[in-house]
Formats: structure tokens, sequence, C-alpha cells
């Protein structure tokens, strides 16, 4: 039988959908078009009440469109809301835990031809082991944790994800090793919590595990999908300082820099206090690229707030944002609080504040032409490869099929937003 796997959300759930095509195919399954398939996964998210109309929107299309087809749906909006899906002609509705037993259900389906619902408790699980090795050459996601437990006002995952768990340190490093093996040249550490792995463990901590990592021979890029600035202790600062495979790269979720705004998200850190991580970490690594998080129109946020967080932006100067405006979710605290903004204001503030993210791009990218760096081909195109340096700069540069997955020095030469342009050298 063939299959088709739609993902929505973010790269924990792009992981995870390779888990469940890993699963599939080692059990004699078929990865097909999206118009040619048996099976169809939808594998959701609930990060808003837009996101679930997503999921949803796309769950009742592919029974419309696929009657005959055997229809699952897995992941966040199935463990906080699968109550919507009951009723519909889903064949099959796991939440967070199972999705490495993808095949298994799919068995017991076509035995019994009934509607299989698995959504338990998710609060009370151990970390379900994932591992895979079927990503392209030049980079990998390694899932090495699940479930958060900040609950930041605006948001719905704890109880979606569950609490804090670690996939043991053991297996993540036998997971890279493998895919180092297998000829990958970067691994991603993602999580829902990704800083706070280890936290359920026997005295050991996501720094532990970075000096782990470290050990492994044939490693040459170690990126981190996302950290928060509480989570860069001393630990994490030195390995930060002293680590060759770690990259010039950070992303830092400040989500506000107003005060107020940062207290009603139940943020666990001030504006100071971030700023003053920030310079820590730039006293280290002074080119490093630090990229964000920003929530616009948040309940309570004034044309004051908004201005604030504005200034704090330009203060730091971060490298990229990625701005959302804020979005209700059923359930959460912030669905509560008073004085909600508008969608022309939150419209408005969106468009500024992606136009001063362009500018400081623009700003972070001119800091190098002239400068020597190395960076991984991933795509070729008319003549060009296509990729990214440590830092994470989209670099262009002359070149053949044969260059990519393979470290390039280059020299860029100048920028064509949203590339920098190099030419190949010989050495840096």
């Amino acid at each position: 039988m063939k299959f088709y796997i739609y993902t929505l959300g973010c790269k924990v759930n792009t992981y995870e959908s390779n888990v469940m095509k890993d699963n599939l195919i080692n059990n004699g399954y078929i990865e097909s078009s999206e118009n040619d398939a048996d099976i169809y996964i939808i594998n959701t998210c609930t990060v808003t009440n837009t996101s679930d109309n997503k999921s949803l929107k796309v769950i009742r299309r592919v029974i419309n469109n696929h009657k005959d087809s055997i229809v699952i749906a897995v992941g966040c909006m199935t463990q906080v809301n699968y109550e919507l899906l009951h009723k519909l002609n889903v064949s099959i509705i796991i939440g967070n835990n199972g999705k490495s037993k993808i095949a298994e259900y799919i068995e017991r389906f076509k035995k019994n031809k009934k509607q299989i619902i698995e959504v338990g408790n998710i609060m009370d699980k151990d970390f379900e082991n994932m591992c895979l090795n079927n990503f392209n050459k030049t980079r990998a996601f390694v899932k090495i944790e699940d479930g958060c437990e900040n609950f930041c006002s605006y948001c719905i995952i704890p109880y979606a994800r569950g609490k804090v768990r670690s996939k043991s340190p053991k297996v993540v490093i036998r997971e890279i090793s493998n895919l180092i093996k297998d000829g990958h040249k970067e691994i991603v550490l993602v999580g829902i919590h990704t800083g706070h792995y280890g936290f359920d463990l026997n005295n050991y901590s996501f720094s532990k595990l970075l000096k782990e990592i470290e050990k492994i021979d044939g490693l040459k890029r170690l990126r981190i999908s996302s950290i928060e600035i509480t989570e860069l202790d001393d630990e994490f600062m030195n390995i930060l300082k002293d680590s060759k495979i770690l990259v010039d790269h950070l992303h830092i979720p400040m989500q506000s820099g107003s005060d107020i705004i940062l207290k009603l998200m139940n943020r666990k850190y001030d504006k100071k206090y971030f700023i003053d991580k920030i310079e820590q970490i730039r006293k280290i690594r002074p080119d490093i690229s630090i990229t964000t998080d920003i929530i616009v129109g948040f309940p309570g946020e004034t044309e004051t707030f908004f201005a604030e967080t504005i200034d704090t932006v330009n203060k730091i100067k971060f490298s990229k944002i990625h701005v959302f405006p804020f979005s209700l979710r059923s359930g959460t605290k912030a669905e509560k609080l008073e004085n909600h903004i508008d969608d022309a204001t939150k419209k408005r503030r969106v468009r500024q504040m992606i136009e001063l993210s362009k500018k400081l791009e623009q700003e972070y990218f001119k800091k190098f032409i002239g400068k020597r760096l190395n960076f991984l081909p991933e795509i070729y195109k008319d003549g060009y490869i296509i990729g990214h340096s440590g830092n994470y700069l989209l670099i262009k540069a002359k070149g053949t099929i044969r260059d990519l997955n393979i470290f390039k020095n280059i020299e860029i030469t100048k920028i064509e937003y949203p590339y920098c342009i190099g030419k190949q050298i010989n050495k840096l």
C-alpha cells in the first residue's frame, strides 16, 4: 500500500513525520504522491486556533477527496482536541504518543475495519524513543527532548506535549554517530523545549550532552534549533567559547521587548536579563548570528509597549526576526486577558516588525562582504550552488552539482537579498 504524509507545524513534527515514514517503509509500505495514496497521515499542529483550523481543513479535504483511503490524524491537535475528529470519517486518531508504531495501528485497522482512537494522558508518558536515518546528506534533525513546563500564558503546548522528557544520552550519541557514518555533515538538535534536556534525568543537563556530542568523530557542524535565554548558563557559555563544531548561530525567542508584556506572557526573564545575556554571548563570539521570535499584538500591548519592543530589538540588533501576530488559543490564560488588539493594528505592527527584521538582516549580511566563510551547498540550480554558512547566511555561488554536500570555502562579494553572493576559493 502507498502512503502520503502531511506535516503541519514545527521542526519536531517534521522529525516525527520522518520517523513515521521510516516505520512505514521498513514495514513494506511505499511513499507516493499526494494524489495517489491508499493511506493519508496528517501530522497536526495546535499552537493557535488558526493551526487547529488548518489541520481540520486538511483532514476534511483528504476525507472528501479520498473516500476509500485510510485517513490518520496524529499529533498536537488530536492530543488536545480529538473530539473534533471523532465524528468525522477518520480511520485512526493518535495523540502525541505512538507515532513510532504507526504501521502497527494501520495493520490493526486493516484487520478490524474499526476506528482506532489512541489518545491517552500525555502527562504520565515516558520519552518515546525515535531514531531515523532518511534525511538528505546535508543536515539531519535529531529529536532529543519532548514536552514543556514553562506554561507561557499564550501557549497550549504543555497540554499537548506533556512534561519534559529526555531521550537517553546513549541513544542520542548512537543516533548522531550513525547519521555521521551515513554521510550527514550537520546535526540539528530539536525538541519542544530543547535547552531543558536532562531536566528529568539524574544529574544530567543539556550542556553535558553537548560535551558528549563534541567527542563524536566526523561531526562537522552542530546546530541548536532553539534555546531559551534562561538556559544559557555558565556551563553553556564555556562550551560556546571552546567548541569547534557548535555553529555561530543561536535562535533565542524573546517574544516581546516590553517588561510588562513579558510578565503578562509569563516569560521567565525581563528585558535587562535578556540584553545582558546577549552581550555576554557576543563577548565570546562577536560575529554570531542571533535570531529570535517576536509576538506582536499581545493583549494589552499599547503603542507605547510596542515602541518599547522596537527599541529593544534595535538595541540587540538581531540578525533575523520571526514575526507572529498574536493568535488566540482557546484554553490558555491569554484568552481571558483584557484589552485584546484588533486585527488591523496587529497587521500594521507585523509589517513594521518585518521591515525592521529585513533591515537588520541586511546590516548583518553586509558585515561579511570581503570576508571568507565556509558553507555547505544544499541545492544546485542554473549553474549555482546554494546553501548555508555556519551562521546561517544563505550563500549563492557558481558551482556544479558535484559540489553538493561538500564544504566549500567562499569569499562574500556582494549582497543580493536574500542571498550573500560568493566566489569559491581554495583556502580560508
